[in-house]
C-alpha cells in the first residue's frame, strides 16, 4: 500500500484538491501542499473523533503562525533561552538572563523565549526590542510577564506545549538554559536527546547558572555517578554541554560554535560539512588521525559540492569536508564540529 496520501483518495477528490491548489496561486511546492491537503482529507474520511479534529486543526493553525513569524527573520542567527517562570527580576539568575541576551543582541543574534515572565522575561529585556522572537503558551495559573513584554509585536501565542517546543528548538543556532523546574529541565532534556539520537543537527546547549551556583554541576555529577554507571547513556554524551557560571564563557560558546562550521546535509549516506574556510591537507589529514574512526570507509575528504547540492544550489560557494558517518556516532559529530572549529585555517 501506498504511503503517500494522494494515492488514497478517489482520483477525482485529487483531482479537485491540485485544482484548488492552482486556484489559489500556489506556485512552490505544489507537491508539498497537495500532500498536507490530502492528509486532511484522508482524517476526515477516518472519522476521528471531533477532539481529534481539533488537535490536527490548532496544530497546523498554531505552526502556520510561528512559521510567518520567523519568516522575516530567516537569515538572522537565533539563541533560545529557557528558564523559571518563577525567576524574580531580583534573582541573580534574571541578570545572568539578561546580561547574555544583550551580549548576544551586540553581536546580532536575536533571542528566543517562551514569552513569560521571569527568565523568559529577563532574556527580552536584555536582547532589546525588536531583537526577541516569543512563543508563549496558554496555561490557567502562571501569572503573565509585565506590559513590556506582553506588548511585544513578535509573539505567538500556543495552545499545545509540542507545537511551541517544536519552534523554540527548531529555528535556533544555539541554547542557554538556566537553572528552572519542570518545564525548563523538560525542554533542557529534549535538547539533549535530540542531539544524542541524531534527530536535530548539532547546536552549542549552554547550561548557565548564577555565579558560584551549583545547580547544573549537581546534574553533571548525578550523570557521572548514575547515568553514566548504568550503561543509559555513552560517557562522552554530556561533554557537547557547557556548564558555566559565567556570561562571557556562555555567549563565547554559542558564537564560537559557528566560526568555521556552517551546516551540514545528508546526500545518500555521505555526511557532507560546509565550512567557512578551507582547511589545507595537513590539517585534513589531523582530522582523521583524531576522528577517522567515525567514518565507515574512506575517512575524511575534501569534497566539492555533490549532485544533490549543485541541483538545489545549497551552499555551493562554501568549501565542503565529506565523510560516509557510521551512524552509531552520530553523537560524536559534536567533537569533529569543534575541533574544525579550532583548525589554524579557521582562525
Amino acid at each position: 500500500m501506498s504511503d503517500n496520501p494522494i494515492d488514497l483518495l478517489p482520483p477525482a477528490v485529487a483531482e479537485e484538491l491540485t485544482a484548488a491548489i492552482a486556484e489559489a496561486g500556489i506556485g512552490a511546492d505544489r507537491d508539498l501542499v497537495l500532500r498536507i491537503l490530502a492528509t486532511g482529507a484522508g482524517l476526515g474520511m477516518d472519522l476521528p473523533g471531533r477532539l481529534d479534529l481539533k488537535i490536527v486543526s490548532a496544530a497546523l493553525e498554531e505552526m502556520r503562525a510561528a512559521f510567518a513569524l520567523f519568516a522575516p527573520y530567516a537569515d538572522v542567527p537565533k539563541v533560545t533561552i529557557f528558564g523559571s517562570a518563577r525567576t524574580r527580576d531580583r534573582d541573580p539568575l534574571y541578570r545572568q538572563a539578561s546580561d547574555a541576551a544583550a551580549a548576544l543582541a551586540e553581536r546580532g543574534w536575536m533571542a528566543v523565549t517562551g514569552a513569560g515572565p521571569g527568565i523568559m522575561q529577563a532574556a527580552v529585556e536584555g536582547a532589546g526590542p525588536g531583537r526577541s522572537l516569543g512563543l508563549s503558551i496558554r496555561l490557567p495559573f502562571e501569572e503573565h510577564p509585565d506590559a513590556a513584554v506582553q506588548d511585544e509585536p513578535n509573539v505567538v501565542t500556543m495552545k499545545y506545549f509540542f507545537t511551541r517546543k517544536l519552534m523554540l528548538v527548531k529555528e535556533s543556532r544555539g541554547f542557554i538554559c538556566l537553572p528552572g523546574g519542570f518545564g525548563t529541565l523538560d525542554e533542557m532534556f529534549e535538547l539533549l536527546t535530540l542531539q544524542q539520537t541524531g534527530k536535530a543537527e548539532p547546536s552549542p546547549i549552554v547550561l548557565l547558572d548564577a555565579s558560584g551556583g551549583d545547580f547544573w554541576t549537581g546534574l553533571r555529577r548525578f550523570v557521572g555517578e548514575h547515568l553514566i554507571p548504568a550503561g543509559v547513556i555513552s560517557p562522552d554524551d554530556f561533554d557537547r554541554v557547557l556548564v558555566t557560571d559565567s556570561v562571557d564563557t556562555a555567549v563565547e560558546e554559542i558564537t564560537g560554535f559557528w566560526r568555521n562550521y556552517d551546516s551540514l546535509r545528508w546526500v545518500g549516506k555521505t555526511l557532507v560539512l560546509r565550512l567557512h574556510h578551507e582547511p589545507s591537507d595537513a590539517e585534513v589529514a589531523s582530522l582523521n588521525e583524531q576522528f577517522g574512526e567515525l567514518a565507515l570507509e574512506g575517512g575524511i575528504a575534501k569534497s566539492a559540492p555533490l549532485r544533490a547540492e549543485r541541483h538545489d544550489g545549497d551552499r555551493l560557494e562554501l568549501p565542503r569536508l565529506a565523510l560516509r558517518l557510521d551512524q552509531f556516532r552520530v553523537g560524536d559529530l559534536h567533537r569533529l564540529i569543534r575541533a574544525i572549529n579550532t583548525l589554524p585555517s579557521a582562525v
